[in-house]
């Protein structure tokens, strides 16, 4: 027998590799957000945005979008004894630290961010509730 020298894994998950070969997480391939012609992971998003420290929770995901292809929508909370709705602050933090194309077309708030059986935060359930309001918006 031959010993195993890879091994490959095909979980759907994007990944990139530094110089060491240490293996980082980017976003699952089918909630990529494909954007002005550019591949975004929602994760990269919501990374930024929680760097803005305006934020308790959020989730970003694609809506349809008659000139972009895809739009990203941001579902935030405000936190913990925080106001909800700093939306203005939050593009301008999202304007000094995002590329163009990766500024969320829309930021929505809700108190808090549904969660499925598994914990994890309900992404196609707020895709859906939220979805229509930005097709509203373009007509």
């Amino acid at each position: 027998e031959l010993p195993i020298t890879e091994l490959a894994v095909w979980s759907g998950d994007t990944v990139r590799m530094d110089q060491e070969g240490f293996l980082y997480f980017v976003g699952r391939r089918d909630e990529m957000i494909k954007t002005s012609g550019y591949r975004v992971s929602p994760t990269e998003v919501e990374e930024v945005i929680y760097g803005s420290g305006l934020v308790g929770d959020a989730v970003a995901f694609a809506a349809p979008h008659p000139t972009l292809g895809e739009a990203i929508v941001v579902v935030a909370s405000a936190g913990e004894g925080r106001d909800a709705g700093p939306t203005d602050a939050l593009l301008a933090y999202c304007k000094q630290h995002m590329p163009n194309y990766m500024i969320p077309a829309r930021i929505e708030w809700l108190e808090t961010l549904p969660r499925n059986p598994n914990g994890k935060f309900d992404r196609p359930a707020l895709a859906a509730q939220f979805r229509d309001a930005l097709q509203r918006d373009q007509k």
